[in-house]
This record gives C-alpha cells, sequence and structure tokens, in this order.
C-alpha cells in the first residue's frame, strides 16, 4: 500500500466562467484519488478561505485497488464549493491514500490545464 493519511491543497479556484462545449470544457477542480490498499479508504475534505469559517466535513468512499476523481464542483453536501472564490483544502483519509491535483480553466479559448501532486505528511 503507498501513499499517506494528511494531504493539502493550498492553491483552490474555481473560475465562474468557462467557453467551449460542457460537460467536457466546464473549468472545475479535480483530486484524483488512488487507493491501493485491500480496504475501502474514508476521506474526509475541508475547505479553507480568505474571509469566512471553513466549508465541510464533505466525506467519500474510496474503494480498494480503485481510482476516484473528484470534482470539487459536484461537492454539494454541506454546501457547494464557490465559484470564483480562492480557497485550499484538505483531505484525510483513514488509509494511505494518494492525490493529485488538476485544475482546467476554459474562461478563454486558449484552455489552461495545471496538474500537481498535493502536499503531504502523516
Amino acid at each position: 500500500m503507498i501513499g499517506r493519511k494528511i494531504w493539502a491543497i493550498a492553491e483552490g479556484y474555481i473560475p465562474s466562467t468557462s467557453t467551449g462545449p460542457a460537460p467536457e470544457m466546464i473549468s472545475h477542480e479535480t483530486a484524483c484519488i488512488l487507493n491501493t490498499g485491500d480496504r475501502d479508504a474514508h476521506v474526509t475534505i475541508m475547505l479553507y478561505f480568505t474571509d469566512r469559517e471553513p466549508a465541510g466535513p464533505y466525506k467519500l468512499t474510496v474503494g480498494a485497488r480503485r481510482s476516484y476523481h473528484l470534482k470539487f464542483n459536484d461537492l454539494e453536501e454541506p454546501e457547494p464549493v464557490p465559484l470564483g472564490t480562492p480557497y485550499s483544502s484538505t483531505i484525510i483519509s483513514d488509509l494511505p491514500i494518494v492525490v493529485q491535483h488538476t485544475r482546467l480553466d476554459s474562461r478563454q479559448a486558449e484552455n489552461a490545464l495545471l496538474s500537481t501532486i498535493a502536499y503531504s505528511q502523516d
């Protein structure tokens, strides 16, 4: 089993506008979560903002020996992630996982894509 239990993504932002065909080209943030273990991983996500209290917890399960591609745009409970608002996130799991962060910014015809491994510690 590889990975860590505690992850942080300091840079989060979902642009409020998009160009191109939906749903493929909607601006979004994604956390790609990999669980190589033999048990399901129970994951909790918290969002942190500059000028308000945190949002969350958002809870999900990543199946054993599975990958989960979470669009932050799809988080609804306990509240949707606000568009056009900078935020940071923590991702905490009961088992070791690997987290990669990706953003598609399609506000203009020349799309921008960034991807990085999140910060981790145990």
